[in-house]
């Protein structure tokens, strides 16, 4: 058996697999959808350890909005940006309530206002990669130049979705994702990573549920 047709196989054999649990606790939901309002979807933060991704964030705001065109969802940086500091780690709000006191802020509460925002969503949690087994080394001699080995490690995504509904200032739902998957480095002169799509199955599972809750069409 050729090199080519063993590592094609093989690359077949480990094609990243990846489990995923989504848990979901909502309420009020908007049955005929938020109309001509708009939707905020915010990373978190304040963790001394780590911090929601922005592509992460993109992520779910690009499924939301490709799964139903009719609803706005505002850039997360353009909105941190435009009310800055106000939404920055330090200074986010933490409880829907504390957005009462960005309202009595005139500039603020009249750019909410033309924002018609109706739900902001924040997402907490991030991607990490875990254990990580084999081993793999290279090496440049007379002529030729290549790598051997096999590697693998583990990728873990868990985050959690508050939704707050902004015209109530009040806590309407909970969203969770557990994602992980297993990714491979065969390397046969040259290394070719074998990646689980497990951050972009958890968009997908967050974005799905959201989806629901926010579109009259789902």
């Amino acid at each position: 058996m050729s090199k080519s047709l063993f590592l094609g196989l093989l690359l077949i054999a480990l094609g990243g697999c990846v489990s995923a649990t989504v848990d979901e606790m909502t309420y009020n939901e908007p049955v005929a959808g938020i109309g001509e309002s708009s939707v905020v979807i915010l990373g978190r933060r304040h963790a001394p350890d780590y911090d929601t991704e922005f592509d992460f964030i993109k992520c779910i705001g690009d499924h939301i909005h490709s799964g139903d065109p009719s609803i706005e969802v505002i850039n997360e940086i353009a909105f941190i940006n435009e009310f800055y500091p106000w939404f920055e780690p330090r200074t986010a709000p933490m409880q829907p309530q504390t957005i009462d006191r960005l309202l009595q802020l005139p500039p603020v509460a009249n750019r909410f206002a033309e924002m018609q925002l109706e739900y902001m969503i924040w997402i907490d949690g991030n991607t990490i990669d875990t254990e990580s087994t084999g081993s793999m080394s290279c090496g440049i001699g007379p002529g030729v130049a290549g790598c051997f080995g096999f590697g693998t490690w583990g990728t873990e995504s868990e985050y959690e979705a508050t939704i707050w509904d902004f015209t109530d200032k009040v806590e309407v739902g909970r969203v969770s994702a557990v994602t992980s998957g297993q990714n491979y480095m065969p390397a046969v002169v040259v290394p070719i990573p074998i990646l689980a799509p497990v951050q972009g199955t958890a968009c997908d599972s967050l974005g799905d549920q959201l989806l629901e809750y926010l579109s009259a069409n789902h």
